[in-house]
């Protein structure tokens, strides 16, 4: 079965549904790919493990998460979040998405 076209980009703002906070996308993985151990702990909604999943920033929070594509929604608000990794990851904020101008190590 072929891969799932991810419908959020690295660099897009996003709103999760359940928990109700923005954030932005800082990588995304085709499949679920963290632990067997984290899933049943964590994934309490139990996602698709076959779809996109996307490492997130939180907004206004010190943390990340991982995030299956099903609970995410694009964001509706457009303006920039405050996280204190994201000079580490963008070199902007452009017409409602950040961007990266430099190569990760």
């Amino acid at each position: 079965m072929p891969a799932v076209k991810p419908k959020f980009a690295i660099g897009q703002l996003v709103h999760h549904r359940l928990f109700d906070y923005r954030g932005v996308v800082v990588d995304v993985d085709a499949t679920f790919s963290l632990s067997d151990v984290w899933y049943d702990q964590v994934a309490k909604s139990r996602p698709p493990k076959d779809a996109p999943w996307y490492r997130v920033l939180v907004g206004g929070a010190m943390h990340e998460t991982y995030v299956a594509e099903r609970n995410l929604e694009e964001d509706r608000v457009g303006s920039p979040i405050e996280h204190p990794l994201l000079g580490h990851f963008f070199d902007s904020f452009e017409d409602g998405h950040y961007v990266r101008n430099r190569a990760l190590n």
